[in-house]
């Protein structure tokens, strides 16, 4: 079935140790997408610490919902985060520094989704085999300044 995931978007890679991502997302807006990189489902339990809109420091168990070589779309948010504030998600052994660049109230329910975007790192930020993956700085312009409500 085209366009549909399998129950499992990441295969472990024999040679290089790493996982390989699997059945990736890509964007069909061309004029209006501001990703670099195809994204890919992944619903990988994460720790978030970061101020909420209010500065009050905070530390959550939520997850990822598809991410890319270098940020990641979360779910089950349950506090508004600030446009541009700087997080740290923890992975495994994995501290990764990212910004919001947007954050989305859920209808019907008090939970955000926030997109993030990876701050300055030697490889992609999870750990996993993109291919093609070259880090390349995002220009200060695709960072959405307004966040969406739904």
């Amino acid at each position: 079935m085209p366009g549909s995931y399998t129950s499992e978007p990441f295969t472990l890679s024999r040679s290089a140790g790493k996982l390989d991502v699997g059945d990736g997302m890509s964007a069909v807006s061309v004029g209006t997408n501001r990703r670099r990189g195809n994204r890919s489902k992944a619903v990988l339990p994460v720790r978030l610490r970061a101020k909420d809109s209010s500065g009050k420091v905070f530390e959550d168990l939520v997850h990822t919902l598809d991410v890319t070589a270098d940020g990641a779309r979360l779910g089950s948010i349950r506090r508004e985060l600030n446009i541009l504030d700087e997080i740290t998600i923890f992975y495994r052994q994995r501290k990764i520094q990212f910004r919001v660049v947007w954050t989305k109230k859920m209808k019907g329910s008090s939970e955000f989704q926030v997109g993030l975007q990876a701050l300055a790192q030697e490889g992609e930020a999870w750990g996993l085999s993109f291919p093609d993956f070259k880090r390349e700085p995002a220009p200060q312009s695709e960072v959405s300044h307004t966040s969406a409500n739904a």
